[in-house]
Parts: C-alpha cells; sequence; structure tokens
C-alpha cells in the first residue's frame, strides 16, 4: 500500500507544482521557450536560471525566470486570475536587474551603459474561471490618473493552457500538453473522490498507468502529493462539492471489477474533454477489447 503524505491544505492549487516541473528540466523549459517564441535553440545549457529564491532581502520570488539570447523570460503559473500581475513582474523585473547590475559589477552612476536582457513576462493560467485563450495585461490599467500619459509600461502575457485551449502552443511543448491533461484529469477524480488524499493519489496512478508525465510522476510520485496536498484548499473543495448539487443517497463507492474500471475510464475522460476516438483507443489498449467492442462500451458509458 503507498503512504500518501500529509500536511496542511493550503491555497494556490498547483502552483508550485508546475515551477517544480519545468524548473527541474531545462530540455522542458527550452522546448516551452521555443514554442512560445517560435525559436529553435536546441542547447538548453545555454539557459541561465535567475529565478528569484526566497532569501531575507527578497521582496518577491517569483517562479522561472532564466536568460537567453539576451531575453529574460519570467514565467508565473496561476490557477487564479489577479489584476496586480503586472504590478507583481514590476517588482520581479527591480530585482532580476538589481542582480545583473552586481553581476556585471559596474555603477549605475557611471558614464558607461549597462547592458539589460530584454524583458519578457508570461502569465500560463490553468484555473477553473472561464478565460480567452490570451490577453494582455498592463501596468497602466492600474494608473489613477488616466488623463496624464504615464511615463512606465509594463505588459504581461497571459495563456490559458487548461486542457482543450492554446491548442498550437501546448502543441510545440509535450512537458505543457501533459500537464494541462494532468490538471484536468486531477480535477475530474476530485469530483468523483470525497478525500482529496483519495482522489489525487489515484489521479497520479492513472496518469503513471496512461503515460501522462509518466517518468516525472514515477520519479516525483511523493513529492508531487505533497505539493498537491499542501497547496489544496480542503473548504473550497467541499463548498465546490456542495455546489455542484451532489444527489443526496448518492451511492458511496464503486464495486470493483472490469466493467467499473471501464465506465469510470470513460467518465475521466470524457470530464477531461479528450476526443471519443482517443477514448477508443485507450480502452482498446487497457482492457485488450477489439474495435467493436470499445464501440459498443462507448455507446453505453459516453453520455
Amino acid at each position: 500500500m503507498t503512504t500518501i503524505p500529509t500536511a496542511k491544505p493550503q491555497c494556490n492549487v498547483k502552483d508550485r507544482l508546475f515551477r517544480f516541473l519545468f524548473a527541474n528540466d531545462r530540455e522542458a523549459l527550452l522546448e516551452l521557450y521555443n514554442a512560445l517564441n517560435g525559436t529553435d535553440y536546441e542547447d538548453a545549457s545555454q539557459l541561465k536560471i535567475v529565478t528569484i529564491e526566497s532569501a531575507v532581502y527578497v521582496v518577491m520570488k517569483n517562479d522561472l525566470a532564466f536568460v537567453l539570447a539576451g531575453t529574460l523570460s519570467m514565467y508565473e503559473h496561476q490557477s487564479t486570475y489577479s489584476p496586480n500581475l503586472p504590478v507583481r513582474f514590476l517588482i520581479y523585473l527591480a530585482q532580476e536587474y538589481q542582480m545583473v547590475i552586481e553581476e556585471a559589477e559596474k555603477s549605475l552612476y557611471g558614464t558607461g551603459r549597462i547592458s539589460l536582457p530584454t524583458p519578457q513576462c508570461v502569465v500560463f493560467y490553468n484555473g477553473t474561471k472561464e478565460m480567452p485563450e490570451e490577453q494582455t495585461l498592463r501596468l497602466s490599467d492600474a494608473f489613477e490618473n488616466r488623463e496624464v500619459q504615464g511615463d512606465v509600461e509594463l505588459t504581461v502575457r497571459m495563456l490559458n493552457i487548461n486542457h482543450g485551449h492554446n491548442r498550437l502552443l501546448i502543441e510545440k511543448c509535450r512537458t505543457l500538453e501533459k500537464y494541462a491533461e494532468f490538471v484536468s484529469i486531477t480535477r475530474a477524480y476530485m469530483r468523483e473522490r470525497k478525500q482529496p488524499e483519495e482522489a489525487l493519489a489515484e489521479a497520479v496512478d492513472y496518469c503513471i498507468e496512461n503515460g501522462i508525465l509518466e517518468e516525472f510522476l514515477r520519479k516525483n510520485r511523493a513529492e508531487v502529493l505533497g505539493m498537491l496536498l499542501e497547496e489544496f484548499d480542503v473548504k473550497k473543495y467541499e463548498r465546490t462539492l456542495r455546489s455542484e448539487g451532489r444527489e443526496e443517497g448518492r451511492e458511496e463507492g464503486r464495486e470493483e471489477g472490469r466493467e467499473e474500471g471501464i465506465r469510470f475510464t470513460l467518465e475521466i475522460l470524457k470530464e477531461s474533454n479528450f476526443p471519443r476516438e482517443y477514448a477508443q483507443k485507450k480502452l482498446q489498449e487497457k482492457y485488450s477489447l477489439s474495435e467493436r467492442e470499445s464501440e459498443q462500451k462507448l455507446t453505453q458509458y459516453w453520455k
């Protein structure tokens, strides 16, 4: 039996997991950069990681930051929308530039220009609130006096990475694609289970069995479950269950067996917005069904 880590539930669901996933895989981070910028860099060792970590002197820490080809990429993951993202990035940028200046060992009061990497600010959103595929957030939207032209501007590119959104972008970065699938499946399991520990553990097992972040989850299963539980808001989850209007007296638990496994697999795939053809293929692979048998199961359960 697998031991499920326990932790004090908090908010900011999955923010740390996104960071953990890409911060520990430079190849995936480079692939994400290429997908966003339409480039084809191949040497991940060229990435210079400059993510702001926790420290006494640090005002705020960011999720991911790195320099490549004269560009400072600052990436944030958000499961909740905040109109204050531009000012947060402004603070991040100031701290990043301070480190650049210190490394250059040059004075801001000197006569020579200090070269600064060009900033790119990107937010990856995967919350449950409906959001457009892409939007631009501006620092100037928070300025009080709109009659005066501000001398400072900062823009943030916010991308919806929920499963089924921004397909062209996500298909160019396999890790991002699998991450979106993982989040979607996790949410589906959470809606089907009353105990978050059980739901999250089963969701991770399902993804491992079906090749979704398989290597990453096998290697870091305990850490991933610990992160998800630590970041999970139990009270919000309980409110969500009540708001979904679960029918009273709903049959608890599920009967064990192959048929129940087939039905539940189809429920998860449909809830996660996977196409019918993909679901049929998965049934054939996982349960050794013929094309005719898998079609019968889809007719029976794909509703």
